[in-house]
Protein backbone atom coordinates (compact mmCIF):
# COMPACT_ATOMS: atom_id res chain seq x y z
CA UNK A 1 0.00 0.00 0.00
CA UNK A 2 3.12 2.11 0.97
CA UNK A 3 3.90 1.87 -2.58
CA UNK A 4 0.52 2.91 -4.19
CA UNK A 5 0.64 5.76 -1.48
CA UNK A 6 3.63 6.73 -2.60
CA UNK A 7 3.25 6.92 -6.42
CA UNK A 8 0.30 8.82 -6.00
CA UNK A 9 1.56 11.75 -4.13
CA UNK A 10 4.67 11.76 -6.61
CA UNK A 11 1.50 12.09 -9.28
CA UNK A 12 0.45 15.29 -7.50
CA UNK A 13 3.71 16.89 -6.59
CA UNK A 14 4.41 16.76 -10.54
CA UNK A 15 0.41 17.65 -11.28
CA UNK A 16 0.01 14.38 -13.09
CA UNK A 17 -3.36 13.48 -13.55
CA UNK A 18 -3.17 10.15 -11.72
CA UNK A 19 -6.75 7.70 -10.36
CA UNK A 20 -7.04 5.41 -7.24
CA UNK A 21 -8.99 2.10 -8.41
CA UNK A 22 -10.68 0.47 -5.45
CA UNK A 23 -12.29 -2.75 -5.17
CA UNK A 24 -15.74 -1.94 -3.17
CA UNK A 25 -17.63 -5.67 -3.65
CA UNK A 26 -16.57 -8.83 -5.21
CA UNK A 27 -17.10 -12.80 -5.25
CA UNK A 28 -14.42 -13.24 -2.76
CA UNK A 29 -14.50 -11.17 0.35
CA UNK A 30 -10.59 -10.96 0.40
CA UNK A 31 -10.26 -8.53 -2.63
CA UNK A 32 -12.88 -5.94 -0.95
CA UNK A 33 -10.11 -2.94 -0.46
CA UNK A 34 -8.09 -3.88 -2.95
CA UNK A 35 -6.39 -0.50 -5.19
CA UNK A 36 -4.36 -0.03 -8.06
CA UNK A 37 -3.43 3.19 -9.76
CA UNK A 38 -3.80 4.29 -12.88
CA UNK A 39 -2.39 7.11 -15.45
CA UNK A 40 -2.69 8.43 -18.94
CA UNK A 41 0.36 7.85 -20.22
CA UNK A 42 1.93 5.18 -17.98
CA UNK A 43 1.07 1.52 -17.18
CA UNK A 44 -0.86 0.77 -13.89
CA UNK A 45 0.53 0.13 -10.27
CA UNK A 46 -0.69 -2.61 -8.25
CA UNK A 47 -3.18 -5.86 -8.37
CA UNK A 48 -6.42 -6.09 -7.69
CA UNK A 49 -6.19 -10.08 -7.53
CA UNK A 50 -8.74 -10.40 -10.64
CA UNK A 51 -7.95 -12.58 -13.68
CA UNK A 52 -6.66 -10.42 -16.84
CA UNK A 53 -9.83 -9.91 -19.02
CA UNK A 54 -11.44 -8.23 -15.55
CA UNK A 55 -8.73 -6.10 -14.93
CA UNK A 56 -8.24 -5.31 -18.48
CA UNK A 57 -12.12 -3.76 -18.34
CA UNK A 58 -11.47 -2.00 -15.14
CA UNK A 59 -8.59 -0.24 -16.27
CA UNK A 60 -10.28 0.65 -19.44
CA UNK A 61 -12.72 1.87 -16.79
CA UNK A 62 -10.60 3.49 -14.71
CA UNK A 63 -8.63 5.32 -18.02
CA UNK A 64 -12.14 7.16 -19.25
CA UNK A 65 -12.94 8.23 -15.70
CA UNK A 66 -9.43 9.77 -15.98
CA UNK A 67 -10.21 11.32 -19.37
CA UNK A 68 -13.66 12.67 -17.86
CA UNK A 69 -12.49 13.80 -14.79
CA UNK A 70 -14.83 12.19 -12.88
CA UNK A 71 -15.35 10.17 -10.49
CA UNK A 72 -16.74 6.76 -11.21
CA UNK A 73 -18.55 3.88 -9.13
CA UNK A 74 -19.20 0.84 -11.64
CA UNK A 75 -20.25 -2.99 -11.89
CA UNK A 76 -18.95 -5.49 -13.74
CA UNK A 77 -19.65 -9.20 -14.36
CA UNK A 78 -16.86 -11.18 -13.99
CA UNK A 79 -16.42 -14.95 -14.44
CA UNK A 80 -16.73 -15.51 -10.72
CA UNK A 81 -19.01 -13.16 -10.05
CA UNK A 82 -20.00 -9.40 -9.76
CA UNK A 83 -18.14 -6.78 -9.28
CA UNK A 84 -18.21 -3.21 -7.54
CA UNK A 85 -15.14 -0.67 -8.21
CA UNK A 86 -14.81 3.32 -7.17
CA UNK A 87 -12.66 5.31 -9.05
CA UNK A 88 -11.36 8.17 -7.31
CA UNK A 89 -9.79 11.03 -10.21
CA UNK A 90 -6.87 12.61 -8.70
CA UNK A 91 -3.71 15.24 -10.02
CA UNK A 92 -3.66 18.11 -11.95
CA UNK A 93 -5.81 21.29 -12.21
CA UNK A 94 -6.79 21.86 -15.75
CA UNK A 95 -4.67 24.57 -17.52
CA UNK A 96 -5.93 28.25 -18.87
CA UNK A 97 -3.38 29.39 -21.41
CA UNK A 98 -4.05 32.74 -21.90
CA UNK A 99 -2.34 34.59 -25.21
CA UNK A 100 -2.60 37.96 -25.27
CA UNK A 101 -2.42 40.43 -21.74
CA UNK A 102 -4.82 42.96 -22.89
CA UNK A 103 -7.72 44.03 -20.68
CA UNK A 104 -10.34 40.59 -20.80
CA UNK A 105 -6.88 38.60 -20.15
CA UNK A 106 -6.99 40.41 -16.66
CA UNK A 107 -10.33 38.95 -15.37
CA UNK A 108 -10.34 36.09 -17.53
CA UNK A 109 -6.86 35.09 -15.66
CA UNK A 110 -8.79 36.01 -12.19
CA UNK A 111 -11.80 33.74 -13.25
CA UNK A 112 -9.64 31.11 -14.15
CA UNK A 113 -7.93 31.33 -11.03
CA UNK A 114 -11.09 31.20 -8.84
CA UNK A 115 -12.34 28.12 -11.20
CA UNK A 116 -9.29 25.94 -10.15
CA UNK A 117 -7.16 26.35 -13.33
CA UNK A 118 -3.54 26.57 -13.32
CA UNK A 119 -3.81 29.76 -15.62
CA UNK A 120 -0.58 30.72 -17.91
CA UNK A 121 -1.06 34.27 -19.25
CA UNK A 122 1.77 34.68 -22.30
CA UNK A 123 2.37 37.95 -24.28
CA UNK A 124 5.52 39.65 -25.93
CA UNK A 125 5.46 42.49 -24.49
CA UNK A 126 6.69 42.74 -21.24
CA UNK A 127 4.95 45.97 -20.21
CA UNK A 128 1.72 44.16 -20.71
CA UNK A 129 2.83 40.83 -19.58
CA UNK A 130 3.59 41.40 -15.77
CA UNK A 131 3.11 40.00 -12.09
CA UNK A 132 1.77 43.38 -11.10
CA UNK A 133 -0.86 42.79 -13.75
CA UNK A 134 -1.53 39.32 -13.32
CA UNK A 135 -1.11 38.88 -9.31
CA UNK A 136 -3.22 35.59 -9.41
CA UNK A 137 -2.02 33.76 -12.61
CA UNK A 138 0.60 30.85 -12.09
CA UNK A 139 2.92 31.93 -14.65
CA UNK A 140 3.64 34.85 -16.83
CA UNK A 141 5.28 34.32 -19.84
CA UNK A 142 7.13 37.32 -22.25
CA UNK A 143 8.26 35.85 -25.64
CA UNK A 144 7.36 35.91 -28.97
CA UNK A 145 4.09 33.89 -29.15
CA UNK A 146 5.23 31.45 -31.81
CA UNK A 147 8.53 30.56 -30.12
CA UNK A 148 6.42 30.23 -26.81
CA UNK A 149 3.76 28.57 -28.07
CA UNK A 150 6.31 25.92 -29.62
CA UNK A 151 7.76 24.79 -26.52
CA UNK A 152 4.88 25.37 -24.56
CA UNK A 153 4.09 21.18 -23.02
CA UNK A 154 -0.24 21.06 -24.07
CA UNK A 155 -1.98 18.29 -23.78
CA UNK A 156 -6.02 17.07 -23.21
CA UNK A 157 -6.39 19.47 -20.04
CA UNK A 158 -5.27 22.17 -21.80
CA UNK A 159 -7.42 25.08 -22.42
CA UNK A 160 -6.23 27.88 -24.55
CA UNK A 161 -7.85 31.61 -25.14
CA UNK A 162 -6.71 34.08 -27.82
CA UNK A 163 -7.39 37.53 -26.66
CA UNK A 164 -4.33 38.80 -28.90
CA UNK A 165 -3.98 42.44 -30.42
CA UNK A 166 -4.50 41.83 -33.88
CA UNK A 167 -4.86 39.41 -36.91
CA UNK A 168 -1.18 38.53 -37.64
CA UNK A 169 -0.61 36.92 -34.03
CA UNK A 170 -4.13 35.59 -34.45
CA UNK A 171 -2.86 33.55 -37.16
CA UNK A 172 0.81 32.98 -35.98
CA UNK A 173 -0.66 31.47 -32.78
CA UNK A 174 -3.23 29.07 -34.37
CA UNK A 175 -1.17 28.08 -36.70
CA UNK A 176 1.24 26.39 -33.67
CA UNK A 177 -1.54 25.05 -31.85
CA UNK A 178 -4.40 23.57 -33.86
CA UNK A 179 -3.03 20.43 -34.70
CA UNK A 180 -1.56 20.08 -30.76
CA UNK A 181 -4.03 17.48 -28.52
CA UNK A 182 -6.09 20.08 -26.87
CA UNK A 183 -9.83 20.11 -24.61
CA UNK A 184 -10.23 23.39 -26.24
CA UNK A 185 -9.01 26.82 -28.46
CA UNK A 186 -11.18 29.84 -28.22
CA UNK A 187 -10.60 33.03 -30.60
CA UNK A 188 -12.05 36.41 -29.75
CA UNK A 189 -12.83 38.63 -32.51
CA UNK A 190 -15.57 39.94 -34.15
CA UNK A 191 -17.26 37.96 -36.83
CA UNK A 192 -15.40 39.89 -39.70
CA UNK A 193 -12.31 39.57 -38.05
CA UNK A 194 -12.70 35.95 -37.75
CA UNK A 195 -14.05 35.39 -41.42
CA UNK A 196 -10.77 37.03 -42.10
CA UNK A 197 -8.29 34.99 -40.31
CA UNK A 198 -10.09 32.14 -41.12
CA UNK A 199 -10.52 33.00 -45.37
CA UNK A 200 -6.21 33.33 -44.85
CA UNK A 201 -5.54 30.32 -43.03
CA UNK A 202 -7.35 28.38 -45.41
CA UNK A 203 -6.25 30.23 -48.33
CA UNK A 204 -2.64 30.87 -47.64
CA UNK A 205 -2.05 27.78 -44.93
CA UNK A 206 -4.17 25.45 -46.84
CA UNK A 207 -6.00 24.84 -43.16
CA UNK A 208 -9.21 22.52 -43.76
CA UNK A 209 -12.48 23.35 -42.45
CA UNK A 210 -11.94 20.36 -40.16
CA UNK A 211 -9.25 21.99 -38.59
CA UNK A 212 -10.70 25.15 -37.89
CA UNK A 213 -13.98 23.77 -36.47
CA UNK A 214 -12.17 23.31 -33.84
CA UNK A 215 -11.91 26.70 -32.72
CA UNK A 216 -14.37 28.60 -30.57
CA UNK A 217 -14.76 32.13 -33.01
CA UNK A 218 -16.15 34.08 -31.69
CA UNK A 219 -15.42 32.96 -28.41
CA UNK A 220 -17.49 32.91 -25.17
CA UNK A 221 -21.29 32.40 -24.74
CA UNK A 222 -23.95 34.78 -25.98
CA UNK A 223 -24.81 36.50 -22.51
CA UNK A 224 -24.66 40.29 -24.45
CA UNK A 225 -21.17 41.03 -22.65
CA UNK A 226 -20.17 44.54 -23.28
CA UNK A 227 -17.31 45.11 -20.45
CA UNK A 228 -14.08 43.20 -20.53
CA UNK A 229 -15.41 41.56 -17.25
CA UNK A 230 -18.67 40.39 -18.51
CA UNK A 231 -16.86 39.16 -21.80
CA UNK A 232 -14.33 36.99 -19.73
CA UNK A 233 -17.20 35.68 -17.79
CA UNK A 234 -19.07 34.95 -20.95
CA UNK A 235 -15.31 33.14 -22.20
CA UNK A 236 -15.06 31.58 -18.76
CA UNK A 237 -18.64 29.81 -18.97
CA UNK A 238 -18.00 28.54 -22.23
CA UNK A 239 -15.11 26.77 -20.84
CA UNK A 240 -16.68 25.42 -18.19
CA UNK A 241 -19.17 24.14 -20.63
CA UNK A 242 -17.17 22.16 -22.70
CA UNK A 243 -15.62 21.08 -19.76
CA UNK A 244 -18.30 19.55 -17.71
CA UNK A 245 -20.75 19.12 -20.55
CA UNK A 246 -23.43 21.02 -19.10
CA UNK A 247 -26.55 21.89 -22.02
CA UNK A 248 -25.33 26.36 -21.35
CA UNK A 249 -29.41 26.80 -21.17
CA UNK A 250 -31.14 28.79 -17.91
CA UNK A 251 -31.31 26.43 -15.52
CA UNK A 252 -34.85 27.68 -14.50
CA UNK A 253 -35.51 26.67 -18.38
CA UNK A 254 -34.67 22.93 -18.05
CA UNK A 255 -36.29 23.00 -14.30
CA UNK A 256 -39.34 25.08 -15.37
CA UNK A 257 -39.67 22.79 -19.09
CA UNK A 258 -42.15 20.25 -18.31
CA UNK A 259 -45.06 22.59 -17.10
CA UNK A 260 -44.24 24.59 -20.07
CA UNK A 261 -42.79 27.44 -17.80
CA UNK A 262 -40.16 28.73 -20.36
CA UNK A 263 -38.85 32.18 -20.04
CA UNK A 264 -37.98 34.73 -22.90
CA UNK A 265 -35.35 36.23 -22.09
CA UNK A 266 -34.77 40.10 -22.53
CA UNK A 267 -32.00 42.87 -22.03
CA UNK A 268 -32.84 45.30 -19.22
CA UNK A 269 -32.46 48.04 -22.30
CA UNK A 270 -35.17 45.82 -23.90
CA UNK A 271 -37.72 45.91 -20.98
CA UNK A 272 -37.31 49.34 -20.89
CA UNK A 273 -38.26 50.29 -24.34
CA UNK A 274 -41.28 47.63 -23.96
CA UNK A 275 -42.56 49.33 -21.31
CA UNK A 276 -45.99 51.23 -21.14
CA UNK A 277 -45.98 55.17 -21.43
CA UNK A 278 -47.73 57.19 -18.91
Amino acid sequence: MSRLVAAIRESLARREAVARVVVLRAPDEALVGRQMVVWLSRPPLGSLGLDESAREAVVQRATAALQQRRHQTFHLKTEAGPLEVFVEVLGRPPTLLIVGAGHIAQPLAEMGARCDFRVVVLDDRPQFASRERFPTADEVIVAPFHEALRRFDFDLDTYVVLVTRGHRHDVEALLQIIDKPLAYIGMIGSRRRIRGVFQLLKEQRQLSDEQLARVYAPVGLDIGAETPAEIAVAIMAEIILVRRGGTGRPLSDVFWERSRRVHTWRSSRQRAGSAPSS
